[in-house]
């Protein structure tokens, strides 16, 4: 399991710094109050904290000096400051200093909890370090020897330091946002911020908004002018994940962005300058998109300055076991088993199989080995019982919901399965507390708060489908369905 995130709680008001405190440590965080602001600031700059969140009206320093000072001395740790609406201009003052973010009060909780999740995971992105090559850390790594690698390796060392876009290819599930983070951490950019934008996941009519900002009124529901991550990224690196997926307006601003080095808030005529490092990635073929009129051409020779193509896991099988003692480590000391161990013909197996999912694939492969296993020696027999699960379409997301029930019923008609009710919602169960809580990296508050049920409900599920992240014995697994 992944250490808790520490998070600095800055607030006067005993009764808003308790109530912030409980919501903050109920959902698996650790919390330390300071109640005045050049407190906060000595404790902050001790370090060991991956966020600050501060209140402006504090007394010793207020919220903007704090940010000021704090982003000054060390610019990787985020902040989110909490302002009233008679302040936003100081707030939006605070993001340009540095400030991850801001939220207006009153504020809903579930608001606060966003946006500290997106924080925290933006700290994790500049804070831990990638190794390369590396099989006995149980943090990221990028793990193989093979010559594809060496190669891969060798141009994260050419391309670091020198003040190009850089351009990361490759099929999904093969790492690409490692390789961008270990660009980052390479550069004589790494003390700066690194931003990471998926561009797959936020809705085309967001997206401009995220990179580029927008002024108040700018369209329906921007009720206060919202700074974007280029902006926030200024002086260090941003990341724009799955480039390929970017609509071809966008790409238009983009371009406008990455040849004039200034951005526009979208209803907004101000032209604000940027120096910022550009890293994209894709794992599309941009250049049949660019045929087909979905991929400006000029975009893509501004973003492939130099390009790093990453190899699939069907192009370096022969560091399928470094790879695979990597996972048992770092998911035998998540899981709680200590030195797990797997019989060579399983990772003969291993070897031996196409691996559409690329590394990722692998990853969820041998995590849920771990889990059948039970602490026994993972062998041939459960990595085929995985990958056999893993083979059938899942009733959500490969198929419709309708289809696969009518598998189902068609099954119990001919007599081949029965209890089709029970075995439904136990695999629908199975599947939905499984990726809460791998999502939620084992935090099962944070896991139960997206399932919308109790703790007491997840902690229950989690015992009963054997994927308990306690480090406890897994119950045994409940039957499939089909």
């Amino acid at each position: 399991m992944k250490s808790p995130a520490k998070i600095l709680l800055i607030e006067d008001d005993p009764a808003i710094g308790a109530a912030l405190q409980l919501v903050l440590r109920d959902d698996g965080y650790q919390v330390a109050l300071a109640v005045r602001g050049d407190e906060g600031l000595a404790l902050a700059q001790k370090g060991g904290f991956d966020l600050v969140i501060t209140d402006f009206k504090l007394p010793g320093l207020n919220g903007l000096d704090l940010v000021r000072q704090l982003h000054t001395s060390t610019p990787r740790l985020p902040i989110i400051l909490m302002t009233a609406h008679g302040t936003t201009e100081t707030a939006i003052e605070a993001t340009k200093l540095g400030a991850y973010d801001y939220l207006l009060k009153p504020f809903e909780m579930e608001e606060m909890l966003d946006q500290v999740e997106k924080a925290v995971e933006s700290s994790r992105l500049m804070s831990e370090p990638i190794e390369m090559g590396a099989t006995h850390s149980l943090r990221d790594a990028l793990v193989g020897n093979s010559k594809p690698m060496q190669t891969v390796y060798k141009e994260i060392g050419r391309v670091a330091a020198r003040p190009v876009n850089v351009l990361i290819r490759g099929e999904t599930g093969t790492g690409k946002e490692l390789i961008a983070r270990a660009i980052y951490q390479h550069s004589d950019r790494a003390a700066a911020p690194f931003v990471a934008v998926n561009c797959a996941a936020i809705p085309e009519t967001l997206l401009e908004s995220e990179l580029f900002g927008h002024e108040r009124g700018a369209f329906t529901g921007a009720d206060v002018r919202r700074i974007g991550r280029f902006e926030q990224a200024s002086g260090g690196t941003i990341f724009l994940d799955e480039i390929g997926d970017m609509t071809v307006g966008t790409q238009v601003k983009l371009l406008r962005v990455l040849q004039e080095k200034y951005v526009q808030r979208l209803g907004g005529k101000e032209s604000i300058p940027i120096d910022v490092r550009v890293i994209a990635a894709t794992h599309r073929d941009l250049e049949a998109a660019i045929r087909e009129k979905q991929f400006r051409e000029d975009l893509f020779y501004r973003l492939s300055v130099v390009v790093i193509a990453l190899p699939s896991l069907r192009q370096r099988t022969e560091d399928i076991p470094a790879l695979v003692k990597y996972f048992l480590q770092r998911y035998g000391a998540e899981l709680g088993v200590e030195a797990p161990a797997i019989q060579p013909e399983a990772v003969q197996f291993l070897q031996e199989q196409p691996w559409p999912g690329n590394v990722r694939e692998l990853e969820n492969v041998m995590r849920q080995a771990l889990l059948l296993a039970r602490k026994y020696t993972i062998s041939l027999e459960h990595v085929r019982q995985v990958m056999a699960k893993l083979s059938r379409p899942a009733p959500v997301a490969e198929a419709s919901v309708s289809a696969w029930v009518g598998d189902l019923m068609a099954k119990a008609r001919q007599g081949e399965i029965d209890r089709v009710h029970g075995r439904a919602i136990e695999a629908l169960e199975r599947e939905l507390f499984a990726q809460a809580i791998q999502l939620a990296h084992g935090n099962q508050a944070k896991a139960a708060r997206w399932l919308g049920v109790s703790r007491i409900t997840m902690r229950e599920k989690l015992h009963h489908f054997g994927m308990h992240p306690s480090g406890g014995d897994p119950a045994p697994a409940a039957p499939k369905a089909g």
